[in-house]
């Protein structure tokens, strides 16, 4: 099963991924942490989103770019966090894709689903606040943008978490498939 889990900063959404993680799974859980911790500030977004996950038994893998290639133990459950990360860094790290950068990332989710049983991808609403940015800005946003759509198509479950609660816009508590998508 695939679910996407999307929502603004600080709205609940990682929380509530682990939540549908712990559901979904008694067995093998894997977090594949996209943030490659750069300065103070991004360290310490990393430590709280350890402690969030202490006791929860999610075993961790760093995959900064190239998620296509990653390769997980069959019928995991994996917690993907976060898309907005990952697309940065296939965008701008000198180890990313650049080129193209939707297209690999979508092959990677193909390539966890391929592996594990479930996966939650974590993402980032990213148009509400109506701002105009920066070419650059907008290239990824437009880039992140097209990618949460595809990402969504695919998915069995798509939540939207606002506030701390967790609206269902696609699966078995939201509408029906392609229903307002």
């Amino acid at each position: 099963m695939l679910i996407e889990v999307i929502g603004g900063s600080g709205s609940g959404k990682s929380e509530f991924a682990e939540g549908k993680c712990m559901e979904l799974c008694a067995g093998e859980k894997i977090y594949i942490a996209t943030m490659e911790p750069y300065d103070e500030e991004s360290k310490k977004r990393v430590e709280r989103h350890r402690k969030m996950r202490a006791g929860k038994e999610f075993v961790t893998m760093e995959v900064y770019t190239g998620l296509e290639q990653a390769v997980i133990r069959k019928g995991a459950t994996v917690l993907l966090e976060c898309m907005s990360n990952l697309t940065a860094n296939e965008m701008y790290s000198p180890s990313g894709r650049k080129e193209h950068t939707g297209h690999w990332i979508l092959k990677g989710i193909r390539n966890l689903c391929s592996q594990a049983e479930h996966v939650v991808v974590v993402t980032n609403q990213v148009f509400s606040d109506g701002i105009e940015y920066d070419r650059g800005t907008m290239e990824y946003l437009q880039v992140l943008g097209e990618i949460n759509r595809q990402i969504a198509q695919m998915a069995d479950q798509v939540y939207e978490v606002i506030h701390g609660i967790p609206l269902a816009l696609k699966g078995p508590d939201g509408e029906k498939e392609g229903a307002g998508l």
